[in-house]
């Protein structure tokens, strides 16, 4: 008895990813179409951190705000779509164990940071919409760096705490993961020691930094609609609107797909709907963002029109 166990304790190195397995002679398209998606985020969420960068007339808070999100969102995309990208040209789609803990704590550190960023950018709202008078000191530079800060701290510790309790784990072959990425109750299903501790400890993160950012998210737009509403004309009341529109549509899309991807029942999944619902989460939606911001903000647009001006014909911006 002993000896079998022995032998079904086995020291995993690699983890081999089962996602798309389902449709190898699809393989290539899917290689295109997440190449597509990884390039046009990268190209979007870049154009934004720039434009924000050099256009003065977007050195605000808010916009210092949506290019954190940006960069962020570079981070969030590549953590996990170039080892996608590579494995789709592999018969035997593997990422080894420090790869998978690797991908797991960025992962979780972008996922936790983005939620807390999110709170602080409405904040920002609520203050302009409702203490317009108290804007700058309230959302003074030192504030800004702060609650940025504060942000990625978050989302660090959490992943931290994550990583380390994964890494105590022991783990039972077989080495296969149903998915196209490595996530924390991934790991847990392939473990062979208690995961009570590692449990208790997603439940209060998914609290603390998951429900805490969402809850204080939606007050912040009770108020904000509230104080809108109170205003007389309805110009005003389309302006007020019409600065915080691009931010909202962003958290509806981000928790959204984050409440979807992860409030999903453990059973009843296909492997392909299990595939679909976390593609949107973390391919999607960091490739929606700038799209949002640039469709939906003027300022952002005008900026974004003046940059590519520059960029074809730049002696007019020496004009």
């Amino acid at each position: 008895m002993i000896a079998f166990e022995m032998n079904n304790q086995t020291d995993i190195t690699e983890f081999i990813f089962l996602g798309f397995s389902n449709h190898p002679k699809l393989q290539g398209m899917f290689f295109l179409i997440f190449l597509l998606i990884y390039l046009t985020t990268l190209l979007g969420n870049i154009f934004i951190i720039t434009a924000t960068t050099v256009s003065p007339a977007l050195h605000t808070p808010m916009y210092y705000f949506l290019s954190n999100l940006s960069f962020l969102d570079i981070c969030y995309s590549s953590t996990t779509v170039p080892v996608m990208l590579v494995n789709f040209f592999r018969e035997k789609k593997t990422i080894s164990y420090e790869g998978c803990l690797s991908q797991i704590f960025f992962l979780v550190t972008c996922a936790g940071t983005e939620c807390v960023l999110l709170a602080a950018m409405a904040y920002d709202r609520y203050v302009a919409i409702c203490q317009p008078l108290q804007y700058p000191v309230l959302m003074s530079v030192k504030v800004c760096v702060c609650l940025v800060t504060g942000s990625w701290l978050c989302g660090l510790v959490n992943s931290t705490a994550h990583t380390v309790l994964v890494a105590t784990l022991t783990l039972c072959g077989p080495n296969h993961i149903s998915h196209f990425l490595c996530d924390i109750p991934l790991l847990l299903m392939l473990s062979c020691s208690d995961t009570s501790l590692n449990e208790a400890v997603l439940h209060v993160a998914s609290i603390t930094i998951g429900l805490s950012p969402w809850l204080f998210t939606t007050v912040s737009y009770i108020l904000i609609i509230s104080a809108i509403l109170r205003i007389p004309s309805a110009q005003g009341r389309s302006k007020a609107f019409s600065t915080c529109a691009s931010h909202l549509t962003v958290v509806v899309v981000f928790f959204g797909t984050a409440n979807v991807n992860y409030g999903k029942p453990n059973v009843g999944y296909s492997l392909d709907m299990d595939i679909l619902v976390s593609v949107l989460f973390c391919v999607i939606t960091p490739m929606f963002n700038p799209i949002i911001y640039s469709l939906r903000n003027k300022e952002v647009k005008g900026a974004l029109r003046k940059l590519a001006g520059g960029c074809v014909y730049p002696d007019r911006t020496k004009v």
